[in-house]
């Protein structure tokens, strides 16, 4: 019985390479946390487009940039903010980043 033992070992660490290697790569396929000035410009450039770029001034969106980027927002939804897409890589962020914009609107657009 002792040999068994032995021979599932070597077995139980090559298993453990693959697993390994798999979360390895994981964690390095998510997004980076955007910076408050990329998620700003992101702000600024989805209202630009939306027609409101001249009431939606940068101080305002470096406001509002700087509690998403605070936020338990994800990293895939802080990214689209800064590519100017409005997005959200689940419902709870979508919701969320509503809250947010709410939250602060008065502070944010004073």
């Amino acid at each position: 019985m002792n040999i068994d033992r032995n021979l599932r070992t070597p077995a139980r660490l090559l298993l453990a390479v693959p697993v390994a290697a798999l979360a390895f790569s994981l964690a390095a396929c998510s997004a980076s946390r955007p910076t408050v000035d990329q998620v700003s410009d992101g702000l600024v450039k989805f209202m630009e487009s939306q027609g409101q770029g001249d009431v939606f001034t940068e101080d305002a969106a470096d406001c509002f940039a700087g509690y998403l980027v605070d936020s338990k927002l994800s990293n895939d939804t802080l990214n689209y903010i800064a590519q100017g897409k409005d997005q959200a890589s689940s419902t709870d962020d979508a919701d969320l980043t509503q809250k947010i914009l709410q939250d602060n609107y008065d502070e944010c657009t004073a």
